[in-house]
């Protein structure tokens, strides 16, 4: 019996989306407006702003990615890479604050790592029509067996897939080693199906849900 064919999934998501790095202020201001949409608006993880553009303290230090609808033209989806400061390097990434007490430094213990060289994927953002399935536009997103379909008819979670794979390249490109997240350890588990192979670094942390802190590095990811 002949093995079904493997689908070509970079040609059939060049179909529908398109990754664009967040290089200007002008970019970065759509990528504000989509955290506002999602996290203010939607999930009300965040108070609403008046000028509707969530922003934080770690958006000066951070590289953004935004993903474009083919469809629409409009921007659907964003993430960032959080650097450290180059003048306050032991100044906390965002889940060393959140993981302050969960970290088992016998792993790793990121104030002894060189700073310039580490990095945290953060602020995951998709608008709710892209989201999830059909009544789930509320929760957050996240991946689930259903999304990759069956051998017959198989599918793809190409948003937050692509999103968290261009953030990894331009980590890369910017001499980052190690990318730390923090994610819903069912993410975490899917991750680890498709190749990001995170590795845990701490027990559970209450974040807006159950979170579990990993690491990997960019250029075992890509290869």
């Amino acid at each position: 019996m002949q093995a079904p064919e493997k689908p070509d999934l970079g040609r059939s998501y060049r179909q529908y989306f398109q990754i664009v790095p967040a290089l200007t202020d002008a970019l970065r201001d759509e990528v504000y407006r989509v955290r506002h949409q999602v996290f203010c608006e939607d999930l009300a993880f965040e108070s609403q702003r008046p000028d509707h553009r969530e922003t934080d303290e770690y958006d000066a230090h951070s590289i953004h990615v935004l993903i474009r609808s083919i469809k629409t033209g409009e921007y659907v989806g964003c993430t960032r890479i959080v650097r450290t400061r180059p003048k306050e390097p032991l100044y906390p990434l965002p889940f060393e604050k959140i993981c302050a007490n969960s970290i088992d430094r016998s792993i790793v213990d990121p104030t002894k790592l060189n700073r310039d060289t580490i990095a945290e994927v953060s602020r995951l953002a998709v608008v709710s029509q892209f989201r999830r399935r059909k009544g789930e536009d509320k929760c957050e997103i996240s991946v689930s067996d259903e999304d990759f379909g069956i051998v017959k008819q198989p599918r793809f979670p190409y948003i937050p897939i692509s999103l968290y794979l261009a953030a990894t390249e331009l980590a890369r490109l910017n001499g980052i080693q190690i990318c730390f997240v923090l994610t819903e350890e069912r993410l975490a588990t899917h991750f680890r199906k498709i190749g990001f192979n995170p590795e845990t670094i701490g027990s559970p942390v209450e974040h807006r849900g159950s979170r579990i802190p990993s690491m990997m590095s960019p250029a075992i990811v890509l290869n």
